[in-house]
């Protein structure tokens, strides 16, 4: 029997917006999380933390699927800042910690998204990776078998969920304001750094592009690399500007305005 518990991020939290949403599709991610101990539990208390930039609806281990929050909410969990990704689907992480079972928490998603699917109203091609919306390869464990996983929905095997009411959220601190860098930044040899870089870098977090999820510091470093070229090159998409991954004053007033 699949636990479901809700569990939900405090209101008060900045990866709650709380926009109002109608899911059109239900994107798929791991967690990148291979330590011992990375159940669903462990990311229950990271999402939760009020400095967690990202969020997602459930994450799902071999043995519980918790629930962060409602479905008539949208996440930042797909990297394409206010668009498809994070404002019309449902984000289901899948741990893949080393003391757990990953084939038995990937038949508890399955189970979980035919659920979905049927309470909600979504056609399987719409059950996508979290590569469709960011080119992030994720789920990196899946994709190699997308095809398979995404044909053991149909054939998941049925269980009963067990509902609990959430925790009392705790009360969050107030939202940092970003000053941003003012001239060019880009990927240069040896990389640029300071502390303008950290800015951007916190910037594009506070609007759902950035960090990189698992990494130290969630990837705020203070070093424009590659990971934070993509993801000015995906603000960049998304606001109508040439992608070409560097921050020059278009992307610098597009992200002012973002942050407003």
């Amino acid at each position: 029997m699949v636990k479901i518990i809700k569990d939900y991020i405090p209101k008060s939290n900045k990866n709650r917006p709380g926009n109002k949403m109608k899911p059109l599709y239900i994107t798929v991610h791991n967690t990148a999380n291979t330590d011992k101990g990375a159940n669903a539990l462990r990311h229950v208390n990271y999402v939760k933390k009020p400095n967690t930039a990202t969020s997602w609806h459930f994450t799902v281990d071999d043995k519980v699927i918790y629930q962060h929050l409602p479905l008539n909410e949208n996440g930042w969990h797909a990297g394409d800042g206010r668009g498809t990704g994070n404002m019309k689907s449902i984000g289901i992480e899948i741990c893949e910690n080393a003391d757990g079972n990953f084939e038995k928490a990937v038949e508890n998603a399955q189970w979980l998204i035919r659920q979905l699917m049927t309470e909600q109203g979504i056609p399987l091609a719409n059950v996508v990776p979290h590569k469709r919306w960011s080119g992030k390869n994720c789920p990196r464990k899946l994709l190699n078998r997308w095809d398979s996983f995404k044909a053991g929905i149909a054939t998941a095997k049925p269980a009963t969920p067990v509902k609990n009411t959430p925790s009392k959220p705790k009360a969050s601190k107030p939202k940092k304001s970003v000053n941003l860098p003012s001239g060019i930044l880009k990927v240069t040899k040896p990389l640029t750094k300071g502390a303008g870089v950290k800015a951007l870098q916190e910037a594009l977090a506070t609007v759902y592009f950035y960090p990189e999820k698992g990494a130290k510091n969630n990837g705020i470093d203070g070093y424009y690399g590659p990971k934070t070229a993509n993801a000015v090159k995906r603000f960049q998409l998304m606001h109508g500007l040439v992608a070409d991954g560097i921050y020059g004053p278009k992307t610098k007033a597009a992200l002012q305005k973002a942050l407003k």
